[in-house]
């Protein structure tokens, strides 16, 4: 009897070896799978942070060159980030989040003035943020002689940007051409 019992317990034990080993495996092979799946989450992670921190500090236009001149509004109410979006819909700029991390490792930081802006597809973030942050005097010039037309005057101004009427987007390729009064 006690040979049966032997055997018995013999094959109980192959048994739950098998078990024990097979167990074993897929433990290994589920820990295997995780790693490799941390391995490319952090990779790519990693990819991704490095290439916006590289597009952050680049500061590379839309178009290297002939862009198109936007005429864009910002309102006083404005938000860093509608300003963004607005920039992006327009295609000045591609990637609202980026301008928004720009700005703010810019020195133009909580700068940004209201009013109308030609901006160009050919300028830098970092080039519209400083036009929009920086009080222009020569509004207020064009803004007087806009305010009076002289038939003599068009031809002084004729370099000048914003001497039109604006609205809220004037999309304009390459050069104004002045209003001929010849």
């Amino acid at each position: 009897m006690n040979v049966s019992i032997k055997v018995e317990r013999k094959g109980m034990g192959i048994f739950m070896s098998t078990k024990y080993l097979i167990a074993t495996v897929v433990e290994t092979i589920i820990k295997v799978v995780i790693i490799a799946a941390v391995i490319v989450f952090v990779f790519r992670g990693a990819t991704q942070a490095y290439e916006f921190g590289y597009r952050v500090f680049a500061d590379q236009p839309v178009s290297a060159s002939g862009g198109r001149t936007i005429t864009v509004s910002v309102e006083e109410s404005a938000s860093l980030k509608e300003i963004a979006r607005m920039l992006e819909e327009r295609g000045l700029i591609e990637d609202a989040n980026l301008f928004m991390m720009q700005e703010l490792l810019s020195a133009y930081h909580g700068k940004i003035i209201p009013g109308i802006y030609d901006l160009s597809t050919d300028m830098t973030a970092g080039q519209m943020l400083e036009i929009m942050a920086t009080p222009v005097a020569q509004e207020t010039d064009s803004a007087q002689s806009t305010s009076t037309p002289v038939a003599g005057e068009a031809q002084d101004t004729e370099g000048e940007q914003g001497t039109e009427p604006v609205g809220e987007e004037v999309p304009q390729d390459g050069g104004e051409q002045p209003e001929s009064g010849e």
